[in-house]
């Protein structure tokens, strides 16, 4: 992908969150490496160094974690034309905090997590943009958070579908059990009894 085409994907995506120049569009588009991963493919681990920004070009993928059973949680997901929790939330010294896996073919672009801090320093149309990102990010989680505790499985599924509705013929429904906080046989049951 050239510099053109990477600003062609970039623009709309950047611009939906919060608008830039074209300058700054510019210097975000150079520090851009666009990177592809398989379905299934986990593009970043638990416990290992990662020091990027994320935007999801194509595809579906999500941010995941192992319980002390072994069993995988799935934490959030991330769309096509959308942004990855950004670094300072999923990061610690530069260790991921999560596991992130592509749910379909994925292309995302990553930016060094360090130069993007430096441009939203000393350009604050890009600073806004970063701070639209994080406000985003703690908006979705003190959502999920709330549907976690105030909702039953059954509205937590119809408020899946709401948010994602596309998502439920698209991914392992194994992923969307754990993300609702269920089991797989009761995501089944209630999938049945809401097809009623």
């Amino acid at each position: 992908m050239n510099l053109e085409q990477i600003i062609e994907r970039t623009s709309p995506l950047v611009n939906r969150v919060s608008p830039v120049s074209e300058g700054s569009l510019d210097l975000i588009s150079n520090l851009i490496l666009v990177e592809v991963y398989e379905k299934g493919d986990v593009f970043i681990d638990r416990g290992k160094k990662n020091n990027k920004e994320y935007f999801v070009y194509e595809g579906v993928c999500r941010s995941f974690l192992l319980s002390p059973e072994g069993e995988e949680v799935t934490i959030s997901y991330f769309l096509e034309g959308g942004v990855l929790s950004p670094n300072k939330t999923r990061t610690a010294n530069q260790i991921s905090h999560l596991n992130f896996q592509a749910l379909t073919k994925v292309t995302v672009a990553s930016l060094n997590a360090d130069k993007f801090e430096q441009l939203m320093i000393n350009h604050i149309d890009i600073r806004e943009f970063g701070n639209m990102v994080l406000q985003n990010e703690l908006l979705a989680k003190v959502e999920k958070e709330i549907a976690l505790a105030s909702l039953n499985a059954k509205e937590r599924l119809i408020l899946f579908r709401k948010k994602y509705h596309f998502l439920e013929n698209l991914i392992s429904h194994v992923d969307i059990a754990s993300y609702l906080g269920i089991t797989n046989i009761s995501l089944s049951r209630l999938r049945k009894e809401l097809m009623k």
